[in-house]
């Protein structure tokens, strides 16, 4: 057992052994008492005092004084939580990969489903060490790491010669973590007591990082601009020969359903695999700029094994499910950029309506607007509208208003300015494709004069991007976050999640985090703490309400929810990820703190909470479930009956791996209770996961839940 130096265990005078007596502990699961017979479900007991939690202020200051985060997933009294599948389950002629994190859940008749399922990313040190387990077979990632130790563990497979023998390590290890990649649909069948059960049957299949490698038919299509700058034979950077299809799809993180039964899957963090930046003509830079890496810890670079091309990678793709034969599509109308999410609004006599966010510090929040109308929103042929259209940008003001910018070449560039951030004590840059339209990627810039400079000598789009026709727009929309920023969109706190509400039709957007990095940062004028802080790293959640036609591109917006400690103004969550709504109105929402930073471990293990639409706790965050250590929920899926909500517990155990006996430490936190009087908190932490076997030793697993109530009704009581 370790004792962490944040502990202070000495100067509260406390011991190990006095939280380890009899009747101190307090666990996550202990029952916390309802504050009106109206709530929704009887909350789990989170770290921090709420004002839901129905305690005075002696009360919270004993229940919380001695607190145990569990390594298990935590549901409410009356609930149960049942293990679907897991990484290494057989899916099709393939595997459950890594790191499940969107679900899709499609009904197919009386009692059917299809679950999709993304498969985000690899936690390296939890997937070494369960490998050989949970697939069956030895990898030879430790023989790959001494290989490269000579070459500074970083390698440019592109210049190996085919007969080179580090060909059999390479793709032995990178093979095995690009099949963990991509996205997965297994068929579920309602089990007799609620819930459902997994029921494998001929429509399971996977879509990995190397469909389409070795079997052509595989590849997965593209449509709208980006095919003709992909077609193109003459180009300033790097050709994969491979013309308008794309082999595999990979970083999917969040994604979104259609009316019509598809499935759209969003590409986030693709530059930790192949190179992000792009020159004028929307080509990638050559796979050497982004070398393999392999290394204890470290395992990044994918696609330069296989010679990826950069602009193929970070759009949404999307699939249809019940289609076994559909390699599935990315659509480069909706932009290039790291996709975290997608809501989508289909109205008859309408244009079809996409919104998405890119995940990045100082990223954006966009709208795709058809060309065509939707006529009927069930027509799986609206497919078709996803090909052509235009793609926006928002501007968000301080008085609540915004528009939408069209990213056409005609645009004229308005940057975002550096003071925008210096008027409130930050130092961000402000970044803008390179100047020099004969490099790739962007330049970052802190002065004001030398922003306007920039403007004056690109005044559009098409000064940056020339040529024309498709070509032009699609190289463009490829550079679409250096394009927004060119012309001025505001840049935001890392907007994950974009959901629409059934009730109202509004938008709610969860911004997960205002901290700004050297990229970029989110606008202090509109994203600021409940003290007006110019920083507050535990995000929000928007409404965002559409004013007038869809062509004035007018909005309105307002925060609902903001994250933080409840005394310093937040709702007791922080850093908000993935949001659903019930038919109701009501929010549900899972929330994504980092692991590997002390800043956000006062919250303890990430959840789920809901946020009701109306009632008692109406205005208030209550927790629904605490997931297993160093793990984020997320997917949040709710059945068509609403009795039973899938969720996925991604990456347990991410920072330390499998816990061993003896793997825990102590921290203390100061809290205040709701009468405003602070108090001391002794937390005690175990390190690492077993979940979700719960047995010592065993190697933690990625893996999707299905939630539901003991009797078989309702999720909430109404």
């Amino acid at each position: 057992m370790t004792l962490h130096r944040r502990q202070f265990l000495v100067l509260l005078g406390l011991s190990s052994g006095a939280l380890a007596a009899p009747g101190l502990a307090t666990s996550a699961s202990a029952a916390v008492p309802r504050a009106s017979a109206a709530m929704p479900f009887e909350p789990v007991l989170a770290p921090l005092p709420l004002a839901t939690d129905g305690l005075t202020a002696e009360q919270q200051r004993r229940r919380y004084g001695r607190y145990v985060l569990e390594d298990r997933l935590v549901v409410p009294e009356g609930f149960r939580s049942d293990l679907l599948l897991a990484w290494g389950d057989p899916l099709g002629d393939s595997r459950v990969g890594y790191n499940n994190d969107f679900l899709a859940l499609t009904p197919r008749g009386p009692g059917q489903a299809l679950l999709t399922i993304n498969f985000e990313y690899i936690s390296e040190r939890p997937w070494l060490e369960g490998f050989a387990e949970v697939v069956g077979q030895p990898l030879p990632f430790s023989e790959l790491v001494d290989a490269l130790q000579p070459l500074g563990w970083r390698i440019d497979c592109t210049a190996l010669a085919a007969a080179d023998p580090l060909w059999p390590l390479l793709r032995g290890v990178v093979d095995q973590a690009m099949t963990d990649l991509g996205i997965g649909v297994a068929s579920l069948t309602a089990a007799p007591g609620g819930g459902w059960v997994r029921s494998p049957g001929p429509l399971d299949r996977r879509i990995t990082g190397l469909s389409g490698l070795s079997r052509p038919e595989q590849r997965l299509k593209v449509s709208g601009p980006a095919a003709a700058v992909f077609r193109r034979r003459q180009r300033l950077g790097y050709d994969d020969g491979l013309a308008d299809r794309v082999i595999g799809t990979f970083a999917n993180c969040a994604g979104g359903t259609t009316p019509w039964g598809t499935v759209l899957s969003a590409e986030e963090n693709f530059q930790s695999y192949v190179c992000e930046p792009v020159y004028a003509d929307g080509s990638s830079q050559h796979p050497r700029e982004r070398p393999l890496v392999c290394r204890q810890g470290d395992l990044e670079g994918l696609g330069n094994v296989y010679g990826l091309a950069g602009n193929k990678y970070g759009w949404m793709v999307e699939i249809d499910p019940s289609d076994r034969a559909d390699p599935g599509t990315k659509h480069t109308a909706l932009g290039r950029f790291r996709h975290e999410a997608v809501a989508v609004r289909a109205v008859a006599d309408q244009p079809l309506v996409v919104y998405s966010g890119c995940d990045r510090r100082g990223g954006h929040l966009y709208r795709f607007v058809s060309a065509g109308l939707v006529k009927d929103p069930r027509d799986r042929r609206n497919s078709a509208l996803f090909g052509q259209g235009r793609l926006e940008v928002a501007r968000f003001s301080a008085d609540g208003s915004g528009r939408w910018i069209p990213l056409l070449p005609s645009t004229p560039l308005d940057p975002f300015l550096p003071s925008g951030f210096g008027v409130a004590g930050l130092s961000v840059p402000v970044m803008l494709p390179n100047p020099d339209r004969l490099q790739a990627g962007g330049v970052t810039f802190m002065a004001d004069a030398e922003v306007v400079a920039y403007s004056k000598r690109f005044p559009s789009l098409a000064a940056l991007y020339p040529g024309g026709g498709e070509e032009q727009l699609g190289a463009i929309l490829i550079d679409a976050h250096l394009a927004a920023n060119a012309v001025g969109a505001t840049p935001t706190a890392r907007p994950e999640d974009t959901d629409l509400d059934p009730l109202t039709g509004d938008l709610l957007i969860a911004f997960t985090s205002g901290s700004p990095d050297e990229e970029g940062g989110a606008d202090p004028a509109m994203f600021q703490g409940p003290g007006g802080e110019a920083s507050w790293p535990h995000g929000f959640v928007m409404r965002l309400s559409e004013t007038g036609p869809v062509g004035e591109g007018r909005f309105r917006w307002r925060m609902v929810a903001t994250g933080g400690e409840p005394w310093a103004g937040g709702l007791g969550f922080t850093n908000p990820d993935n949001l659903a709504l019930d038919r109701a109105g009501n929010l549900w929402m899972v929330t994504d703190r980092s692991s590997s930073s002390s800043a956000t471990d006062l919250f303890g293990n990430n959840g789920c909470w809901l946020l009701p639409r109306q009632g008692v706790a109406e205005g208030e965050a209550l927790c629904f479930a605490i997931g297993p250590n160093e793990c984020e929920l997320c997917g949040l899926a709710l059945d068509p009956a609403e009795r039973s909500l899938l969720l996925a517990v991604q990456h347990p155990g991410e920072a330390n791996g499998t816990h061993q006996a003896g793997m825990e430490e102590f921290q203390a936190f100061n809290l205040v209770d709701r009468a405003g009087g602070r108090f001391s908190q002794l937390r005690q932490v175990s390190l690492g996961s077993n979940w979700p076997s719960g047995a010592p030793g065993r190697p933690p697993r990625p893996g999707v839940v299905v939630i539901r109530r003991l009797d078989g009704s309702a999720l909430l009581n109404t």
